[in-house]
């Protein structure tokens, strides 16, 4: 299998963190204790703007824009959608290692995860190689820059949990059910 090797993506934060609300932490703490079984459903309504350009909205934020690079038929203004999964990996890992951080009354000064994925895009989506191979993500791998006053056995425990318990790590690690349908 030929592997595309692409600039990683990364998630930074450096100088010192800004603080979370530990107040605010121990609540969601606490609410999640009380309910454990609590399911949120999120929602994106994705809508298609032509070309392999596509607006992507999300509460009442801003559009998320999700695009192609060139050498895929896009325009370049935006991460793909496998890139965007893998910030979302990395945001989702960075917001657990500072929550647990903050739990453990750990001080982080600088976190930053680069984040680098293999995947096959001959199928190119469905279109083009369709023999039998994996489809996605075959390996990911994220490298933890991660500056605290802990010493390192500390800091990689503190990454491991935060992996164990990260939504966007154990949708990439485990199956997920998807149902699509007709509107």
């Amino acid at each position: 299998m030929s592997v595309v090797s692409e600039k990683p993506v990364a998630t930074a934060v450096t100088g010192c963190l800004a603080p979370i609300d530990k107040g605010g932490l121990e609540q969601l703490i606490a609410k999640g204790r009380a309910n454990p079984q609590m399911i949120k459903t999120l929602t994106c309504r994705t809508v298609a703007e032509g070309k392999f350009r596509h607006l992507n909205f999300i509460r009442s934020l801003p559009a998320h824009v999700i695009d192609e690079p060139p050498a895929l038929l896009g325009d370049d203004t935006a991460p793909n959608p496998s890139e965007a999964a893998l910030a979302a990996l990395g945001s989702c890992l960075a917001v657990g290692i500072h929550a647990n951080a903050v739990a453990r009354g750990i001080s982080i000064t600088r976190l930053e995860i680069d984040l680098e994925g293999d995947l096959n895009i001959t199928a190119v989506w469905g279109t083009g190689d369709t023999s039998d191979k994996p489809v996605g993500f075959t390996d990911v791998r994220a490298r933890v820059t991660l500056e605290a006053d802990q010493p390192r056995a500390a800091l990689q425990a503190l990454i491991a949990h935060a992996r164990d318990w990260s939504p966007v790590a154990n949708t990439f690690t485990r199956p997920v059910g998807l149902e699509m349908s007709l509107a």
